[in-house]
């Protein structure tokens, strides 16, 4: 390592650190400093958000597959973050998307972020880790971080060779878990990087000259799938993917510059050799992907490891911490290559919507105060084929930071919280997220005041379900003008009110270069945009909070006042005619 004496090092003590800051470690740090922990984040990275940011800007998928499965977005801290983007970012530029990541991360004053700050050292005890170290290349200065309980979301699972934490890497055999898509024996094969482009239109014919270093294409049939698999989409192609058949961490770089020499061979094809050229011919390259999507790489061994059986089942946990519902797309080692071996590059293997993830999945077998979210969470090769997408990889985060609070409030090692795992559910559903199959429990307050609405039956609001339910919208339909409210027979402190509005989770709001006629660009239109809460006091509605600019679906508000009852009005959608109330609580 040199000479470490000629740098500083800077040191730090708090109850969580977090290596790697992609969507599952930004919810797990989010979720754990509003808890009130003291949390370290390092991210070896210039910015927040992992494959989903502007350096790779692969669109945030999971449980609704491309709005396939309604109502199934994952909520949470990601509906947080996808609204505001929505309200700030109607052009879908990334780096704006990233600049949203950041400020909600600097908005915590409970973490400290490192970025650019690679973790490179680990020092161990009795199975448990002391301390990381970082070296950060903008400042040359060591980061050394003592936590209380240290978690691994950093995708290649890093702490795993630094710790001594077991782990896997590559495919299970058949028979280990009886997986009908796993092969016969195990190998060290894992599922390849990808590295996408974007291109531009103009008004006129734009050229494209060959680079000489670069791979050529002069006949469709030089590419996967033949000329009817790459007539033009402006984001390049999923299937640019290799790595699969090397070392997915230790070959990247030669993956890299291979993957260079294709993406610019298919796109001097489209440009100068393909048959439907003409469709691209006022098209030029406007972004090139440098730092490969990554797919698999080590997988944490934990207290359970989620298999394809498991997931086919429906994942019925009692444990049940987060969900997923993406395909087991499953790619074929040799990515690009695979055609030529007369091999699919990649097979979408059923999968229910959603299915369970436990908690088990988020905890070392064997070092103590070791957890992971994230794509080197706890699962075969075969399950991780479907649980690796962002979406499903945020739910493991925000559990996986919720957990720690509870774990650090009670002096315990995180896979000892088994005793708190109710307290875990409800408070991942009181801050937003979605449990399939576990009910919210409504505050006493609630339950006994009376409630009364200007149209309608508004029971479902306080009856524990905060989304649409297959044909069940679980939701009091709210039209512009119209209020829902709480009273009581005498007056009663009422110290908070919690909403849960219309964020369409029926709609696409993806964010992705992509274009799809369906996507939304702005907030969804069955969104309140203005509200109104009001306090019955003294024997009128007096005002105790209004927005005009309302943008989020979950709304905590404190009140801490003596009332006779609360009252919800929506003065203004952001132009649906009408709304859903999901939820409506005061306690």
């Amino acid at each position: 390592m040199g000479n470490k004496q000629a740098f500083k090092t800077r040191f730090y003590s708090v109850d969580l650190c977090v290596v790697g800051g992609g969507l599952a470690g930004i919810a797990a740090a989010i979720s754990a400093a509003r808890k009130g922990l003291k949390v370290v984040l390092m991210q070896d990275r210039p910015m927040f958000g992992g494959n989903s940011s502007s350096e790779i800007r692969v669109h945030v998928c999971g449980a609704d597959r491309h709005n396939q499965f309604k109502n199934m977005r994952e909520t949470g801290l990601l509906e947080e973050w996808r609204m505001e983007n929505l309200y700030r970012n109607p052009n879908r530029n990334y780096s704006i998307w990233d600049t949203i990541l950041y400020e909600s991360v600097m908005a915590e004053k409970n973490i400290t972020a490192l970025l650019n700050c690679s973790c490179l050292e680990a020092e161990t005890s009795q199975n448990r880790i002391r301390s990381i170290t970082g070296w950060q290349t903008t400042t040359q200065v060591y980061h050394q971080v003592s936590a209380k309980i240290f978690a691994d979301c950093s995708g290649d699972g890093v702490l795993a060779p630094l710790t001594g934490a077991e782990f896997r890497f590559g495919r299970e055999a058949r028979a280990e878990f009886n997986e009908s898509i796993a092969p016969l024996e195990a190998d060290d094969k894992t599922m390849g990087m990808t590295v996408l482009f974007q291109a531009r239109e103009y008004e006129s014919r734009q050229a494209f000259e060959a680079l000489p270093w670069a791979n050529s294409y002069t006949s469709c049939d030089d590419l996967p799938y033949g000329s009817g698999g790459h007539r033009w989409r402006e984001m390049g192609y999923w299937w640019l993917e290799l790595g699969g058949e090397d070392n997915s961490i230790e070959d990247t770089e030669i993956i890299s510059h291979e993957l260079l020499k294709i993406v610019y061979g298919v796109w001097d094809h489209l440009k100068n050799h393909c048959e439907h050229k003409e469709e691209v011919a006022n098209w030029a390259l406007e972004w090139i992907q440098f730092l490969p999507g990554k797919r698999e790489s080590r997988r944490y061994v934990g207290k359970h490891i989620l298999n394809q059986n498991e997931i086919l089942s429906g994942g019925k946990f009692k444990d049940i911490i987060g969900y997923g519902g993406w395909s087991i797309d499953d790619h074929h080692p040799a990515g690009f290559r695979a055609v030529e071996l007369e091999s699919q590059a990649t097979i979408f293997h059923p999968a229910p919507s959603p299915y369970g993830i436990p908690y088990g999945c988020l905890v070392s077998a064997n070092i103590e105060n070791l957890m992971f979210a994230g794509r080197d969470a706890s699962c075969t090769h075969a399950a991780m084929s479907s649980t690796r997408v962002m979406g499903t990889c945020f739910t493991m985060g925000q559990a996986l930071g919720t957990a720690v609070s509870i774990a650090v409030r009670e002096e315990l090692n995180p896979w000892d919280i088994g005793d708190w795992m109710d307290e875990l559910q409800q408070a991942l559903i009181f801050d937003g997220c979605y449990l399939p199959g576990v009910r919210q429990k409504i505050p006493e307050l609630t339950q006994r005041a009376h409630l009364t609405s200007s149209s309608g039956d508004p029971e479902p609001v306080r009856d524990g379900w905060n989304r649409t339910i297959g044909t069940d919208d679980h939701a009091w339909v709210i039209r512009q003008g119209e209020w829902i409210a709480y009273s009581f027979d005498e007056p009663m402190l009422v110290k908070e009110v919690r909403l849960v509005l219309d964020s369409a989770l029926q709609r696409n709001v993806q964010l992705s270069h992509l274009v799809d006629d369906d996507q939304l660009t702005t907030p969804p239109p069955e969104l309140p945009r203005k509200i109104r809460l009001e306090g019955l006091i003294d024997g009128q509605w007096k005002t105790l909070y209004q927005d005009s600019n309302q943008h989020q679906r979950l709304l905590i508000l404190g009140v801490n006042k003596v009332v006779k009852g609360i009252r919800f009005s929506v003065e203004e959608t952001w132009g649906g005619l009408h709304s859903r109330l999901f939820h409506f609580t005061i306690q």
